[in-house]
């Protein structure tokens, strides 16, 4: 054991010199425990020592010696075995004391003191006296106590119960007695062990070392060893091993048998144990030496503490210190060093696997353990020993920044230590997204492509989690050409927008590109194929239209009408495919034949108007033209690997210009002094840029012929007329921007299509005007002039304007057009002269015809009213004749029959002036006007009052003559009807028909 490093954990403090002064005899048997130690000296005197090792108080436990005490651990009570006087004359008794020290005798009384709570006498008929060699008392469940007193003879006698009421029981267990071959052997030593509910109790003799099952009735005993031990040299450890001190060795006992041992030489005088710490004096062999107490550290196999003391008495643990009594009453108190002191004590002398075998067997913190790891990497690193510093760095994963190691082992020799210790960062999940970047990093820089499959494959046993941060790994997996790695990382993390990046931008592998789009769900489908959809369509057109058809109508292609969606979803749920119009700005052939095979295939959509407006410009554009696309630099190549590395570190560092596994952290080597605190690079020095020469691509511009061009308009002139069939009152697209696109791009056919169904004839003749098409002009207004099938004739006389104003010879179309207004009688032939007027080409054999007939026409018309006026005129002196006639002369009625009923007509009857006779009772309550002729007047009454009315109307009158091109005619019309006449009182109350007589007849 000489090579056990010797160490000064513990130190000597100060003891009081009144303890020794005060306990003048000799200290028989000592305890401790609760904060105080209890000493027994020869006078059978018990003194309790408080913690400041000054003597609180004594009493006198029993009347002739104490040779035992133990002091209770759950309750402050103390046991004590000592000899008291009995009434007979030199004889004594040993008793069994219980004291209790929290009731302390009330002063006045006879005795000072604890009270003595019980007690006991030790032996009995059936259990015989004899000399006590050993003494401990287990608490069970308060308050019951299990006494074990060992004997001289190789019994112990058991006492278990509640002692302080006396309620127990005894029980005897055969150790080692006398036999007829040898004598007994003492019991020197006890100790419990206590496993679960099972109680056992080691008896050491001077002979052997056993245990009794205590659970067993009665106990049963094994025997562990044939070599015993003395009454000092055996304890009980922390572990409820029972140790036992022999002048070769130390020996553990389990239950099962001896166990370990350790070769202490030396006779040995006291065992103890404190805190984990076995404490031995050990006798020397030279006379006249002091004996050595040390104190061994048996996990770290080192002593603790040794110094020389004299001869041992007791040796008590409290209050953290250990005190020694020696026989000399002298007091050594000895204290353990704290933690940090300690372990500077082994930095010093660089004993650092010392130090953190102290700190893991103290069950130091974690972050404490970590420091020392740390100073001991440190220390290795100093002395270049890497790998072992690695090692120790690795320990403190968890605790210690890992930047500060990350920054030590940058140099691009130490590059294994360094991936060594990421790769335990990312075990440990502590890694971020910029330690995935250095450990991969150099994994490429390494060339290890085992190790980067194990990295980046290592991990599928986990479900839902990942060592690393996939969007670091994809992106310098992409850097440094190792694409296979990087889509399988996506792949596997479902970083869809990685996966297609690295497929399309890297790989060039489009159609799997599709079909991974293809296999996601509906929304997530949508979303890529928006984001994607632009470079798709640019290398595979077709198939990616293929795939958006599908997507937005549930079907295969354009071949289903109205099928059901293929994909389970209703049509109100599927995408709309004006949300994918901006990845065709580059194909607007393939959109236009996307959103055709949509429309035969969707024939009630929801976005029917967008897509009418978008195939409409589409059809009228100028000029669809596609780039065809062609690749300059190769995916594979060498050149775009390094340039995509290179770009991608420049995410780190702008300065960049190779792939350095060490960039991100902005250091080059060793040699840079760009140091990383708390993960945070600082920006390393910056380097002259350098001269690039951009590769430029141009695409080839396929050219649309004319054919092609007149096809696209004959298809935007049918979608218009389809988009507003003759029964739809609104078309499927926007009426305005179709306007504007046919106008923009002069579609004239589209314009007269529309211009014609909003009934907006006038502009359809202005499209012909202002093209100077004459037979297009008269046909188009013989079809839309014609009043009878809902047309407007007035566009005759817009007509006729347009050619009057014309600076050329249109004799031809004038004479047409005349032809139609004389038809209609649309315009007076003045207005007609007027018009043709402004034309100075034009001559008067153009219109001689027309105004002949004309002349014609107005010469019979005069005659007609000539003779009408003269009809007018007798028909008014006839009746002024028969007024004056009526005024003046008498009225003869002859008729002899009544004109209702054709009777004979008889008294009473009823006659009128309009030579109406009528029965007197056939008229019934109307005698005021003749039946028959009562009809037309009240018509004639009506007209007036109409007209009257109507004079008051200017509203109207104003609004006819506005409208008419003849405004006269208008207000002579007015003026024919006596509207602006002062309207007269009718003369008689029955319409002119007075009644005559009621009663008689008038020859």
């Amino acid at each position: 054991m000489y090579q056990w490093r010797n160490f000064q954990f513990f130190e000597e403090k100060p003891a009081s010199a009144n303890v020794a002064q005060e306990l003048k005899e000799k200290v028989e048997c000592s305890t401790s425990g609760r904060g105080q130690i209890a000493v027994a000296t020869e006078d059978a005197s018990v003194h309790v020592i408080d913690r400041g090792l000054k003597l609180s108080y004594s009493f006198q436990a029993h009347s002739t010696n104490v040779q035992y005490i133990q002091q209770l651990k759950q309750r402050n009570m103390l046991v004590s075995v000592g000899e008291d006087d009995t009434s007979t004359p030199r004889v004594t008794a040993v008793n069994l004391k219980m004291w209790d020290l929290d009731k302390m005798q009330p002063e006045g009384s006879s005795t000072t003191g604890p009270a003595c709570v019980r007690s006991l006498k030790i032996f009995a008929p059936k259990f015989p006296e004899a000399k006590i060699t050993s003494f401990l008392v287990f608490e069970e469940a308060p308050p019951i106590l299990m006494v074990c007193i060992g004997l001289e003879t190789g019994y112990i006698y058991c006492i278990r119960g509640d002692v302080a009421r006396e309620r127990v029981s005894r029980l005897r267990l055969s150790v080692d007695p006398a036999t007829d071959n040898q004598p007994a052997s003492p019991v020197t030593g006890l100790g419990f062990r206590v496993d679960g509910a099972i109680l056992q109790l080691f008896a050491v003799t001077t002979r052997s070392v056993n245990l009794f099952d205590m659970h067993q009735q009665p106990p049963q005993k094994h025997v562990l060893d044939m070599l015993g031990g003395e009454g000092l040299n055996m304890i009980m450890s922390d572990n409820q091993e029972l140790v036992v001190g022999r002048p070769e060795a130390v020996y553990f006992y389990e239950a099962d048998g001896r166990g370990p041992c350790w070769a202490f030489d030396g006779e040995k005088r006291y065992i103890g144990w404190f805190r984990g710490y076995l404490l031995v004096v050990t006798a020397t062999p030279k006379k006249g030496s002091k004996n050595v107490f040390n104190i061994y550290d048996l996990k770290n196999k080192l002593i603790a503490y040794s110094v020389p003391i004299g001869d041992v008495a007791h040796v008590l643990c409290e209050w953290g210190s250990i005190i020694v009594l020696t026989k000399d009453q002298k007091v050594l108190c000895i204290a353990e060093k704290d933690m940090g002191t300690k372990l500077a004590m082994l930095f010093k002398k660089n004993f650092y696997t010392v130090a953190i075998n102290l700190v893991q067997s103290q069950h130091a913190d974690a972050a404490a353990t970590a420091e020392v790891m740390r100073k001991y990497g440190d220390h290795l690193y100093e002395k270049q020993d890497y790998v072992e510093a690695m090692k120790q760095y690795i320990r403190t994963i968890g605790q210690l920044e890992p930047s500060y190691v990350i920054q030590k082992f940058l140099d691009a020799q130490q590059i294994h230590n360094l991936t060594n210790y990421l790769e335990k960062l990312h075990e440990k999940g502590l890694a971020t997204a910029d330690h995935t970047t250095l450990l991969l990093n150099c994994y490429t820089k390494l060339k290890d492509v085992a190790k980067l499959d194990e990295f980046i494959k290592g991990d599928e046993t986990r479900e839902g989690e990942h060592r690393f941060d996939v969007e670091t790994a994809v992106r310098v997996c992409r850097a440094a050409g190792y694409y296979q790695h990087a889509l399988y990382v996506a792949k596997r993390a479902g970083e869809h927008e990685s996966y297609l990046k690295i497929l399309l931008e890297d790989l060039g592998r489009y159609e799997e590109a599709l079909q991974y789009i293809s296999s996601l769900p509906l929304y997530e489908e949508a979303v890529t194929l928006k984001q994607y959809g632009k470079t798709l369509v640019g290398h595979k057109p077709a198939e990616t239209t293929a795939a958006l058809m599908k997507l937005c109508t549930g079907t295969t292609g354009g071949g289903k009408e109205n099928g059901p969606p293929s994909n389970g979803e209703t049509p109100n749920l599927l995408p709309s495919p004006i949300d994918f119009v901006h990845v065709f700005i580059d194909q607007p052939k393939w959109l236009m034949k996307f959103l055709e095979m949509y429309m035969e295939t969707v024939k009630d959509s929801l976005a029917h108007l967008e897509i009418h407006n978008t195939l409409l410009e589409l059809y009228l554009s100028e000029d669809l033209r596609t780039p065809v696309l062609t690749e300059v630099v190769s995916d594979t190549t060498p050149v775009k690997a390094k340039l995509r590395e290179t770009q991608s570190l420049k995410e780190y560092n702008p300065e960049v210009k190779e792939a350095d596994p060490f960039a991100v952290w902005g250091v080059k080597s060793r040699s840079s002094k760009n140091i990383v605190l708390n993960g945070t690079p600082t920006p390393p020095k910056v380097r002259p840029k350098e001269k690039t020469v951009p590769i430029v691509v141009v695409p080839p511009v396929e050219k649309e012929t004319p054919e092609e061009r007149a096809e696209r308009l004959k298809k935007a002139l049918a979608l218009l007329k389809n988009g507003w069939g003759p029964h739809e009152q609104q078309p499927r697209y926007d009426v305005d921007l179709a306007l504007v696109l046919c106008q923009m791009h002069n579609f004239r056919d589209g314009l007269l299509f529309l211009y014609e169904k909003m009934k907006l004839y006038k502009e359809v003749m202005n499209v012909y005007m202002k093209d100077g098409d004459y037979q297009g002009l008269i046909s188009c207004c013989k079809r839309l002039g014609d009043a009878s099938r809902g047309g407007d004739s007035s566009i005759w006389s817009d007509v006729l304007t347009y050619f009057g104003e014309r600076g050329e010879d249109c004799s031809k179309e004038v004479k047409e057009v005349l032809v139609y207004i004389e038809r209609d009688n649309l315009l007076p032939p003045l207005i007609v002269l007027q018009k043709l007027a402004k034309n100075a080409t034009l001559t008067l054999s153009v219109v001689k015809d027309y105004i002949a007939r004309q002349i014609q026409q107005e010469t019979r018309y005069i005659e007609e009213d000539r003779r009408a006026i003269e009809k007018y005129q007798e028909e008014t002196a006839t009746m002024r004749a028969e007024v004056h006639e009526l005024k003046t002369n008498a009225r003869v009625f002859q008729l002899s029959k009544c004109t209702a009923c054709t009777s004979a007509l008889d008294l009473p009857a009823v006659h009128f002036l309009c030579m109406h006779s009528f029965h007197q009772r056939c008229l019934g309550d109307n005698e005021k006007e003749c039946p028959v002729c009562a009809p037309t007047y009240r018509h004639v009454l009506d007209l007036r009052r109409n007209l009257e009315q109507n004079a008051g109307d200017h509203d109207t009158f104003f609004q006819l003559v506005r409208n008419s091109e003849d405004g006269f005619s208008v207000i002579a019309d007015y003026f024919g009807r006596g509207i602006f006449s002062k309207p007269e009182k009718p003369s008689s109350p029955a319409n002119g028909l007075a009644r005559t007589s009621t009663n008689s007849s008038f020859a």
